[in-house]
């Protein structure tokens, strides 16, 4: 079973992420004299800071590389002279359940660093399918997905609830794999439009007091909750509160 940080307060800023970025792909071409390209596809908060303004910051970048030796080296000695916390550049995130070998399919190029660092992000449904995916009640999974359908209702550019099962089947398969309670959830959303904004604030609140439920746990019980059994303990924890 795989341990669990709950309690991270290292944040990454739209800012700080580029500038970072921008210092590994120097870095890169410095070590990488044969002028291969490396390529990464951010998904996650980073992905969301990129491409939307409802978040103000991450506390890592979810990123899925096919990293040389090279590109390895430019983010440790990024990570060293920024005094970064190890993990920051999350490339364990192919080791999730939200990971999809079809995620290059559905990416978009966000921006080529000094000509040979190309980054690639999920956005609209296919982020949202990913966040269904890996649906966390403690981090910001389900705030993410309804800030997403917000910020784009808000700019004309709704997404449909069709969509979204056409994405996350592309990715993983079959819809019906999905929890019933994540499928209540984004069906509450798609009947509650008119009040969506109000629903974001509500569900961040409920984030925050499920990461702090789990704090306390791990301050009691280091190491006991598990990408596994957190659900289970988290449910336990809301009961006896």
């Amino acid at each position: 079973m795989c341990e669990m940080s709950i309690d991270n307060r290292f944040e990454l800023t739209k800012d700080n992420l580029n500038l970072y970025l921008k210092e590994v792909a120097k870095e890169y071409r410095k070590l990488n004299r044969n002028g291969i390209h490396a390529e990464i596809i951010i998904v996650g908060g980073g992905s969301i800071l990129m491409n939307y303004s409802f978040r103000l910051s991450t506390t890592d970048i979810d990123a899925y590389a096919q990293a040389s030796s090279s590109l390895k080296e430019a983010i440790n000695r990024v990570t060293d002279r920024y005094d970064l916390p190890n993990g920051w550049f999350n490339s364990d995130f192919k080791n999730t359940s939200s990971f999809s070998n079809k995620l290059i399919m559905y990416s978009k190029h966000y921006k080529t660093y000094y000509s040979i660092f190309d980054v690639r992000t999920i956005t609209r449904e296919y982020l949202i399918a990913m966040k269904l995916r890996a649906g966390r009640k403690y981090k910001n999974d389900l705030s993410d997905i309804v800030g997403i359908l917000d910020e784009h209702l808000q700019n004309n550019d709704p997404i449909k609830l069709e969509e979204i099962h056409n994405a996350y089947e592309q990715l993983y398969g079959d819809w019906e794999d999905l929890g019933d309670d994540i499928k209540a959830f984004i069906g509450a959303i798609f009947n509650n439009t008119n009040n969506i904004h109000a629903l974001y604030e509500t569900t961040r609140v409920q984030e925050q007091n499920s990461k702090n439920l789990l704090i306390q746990f791990e301050d009691s019980y280091p190491g006991a909750a598990t990408v596994s059994n957190v659900d289970l303990i988290l449910n336990s924890l809301k009961n006896k509160k």
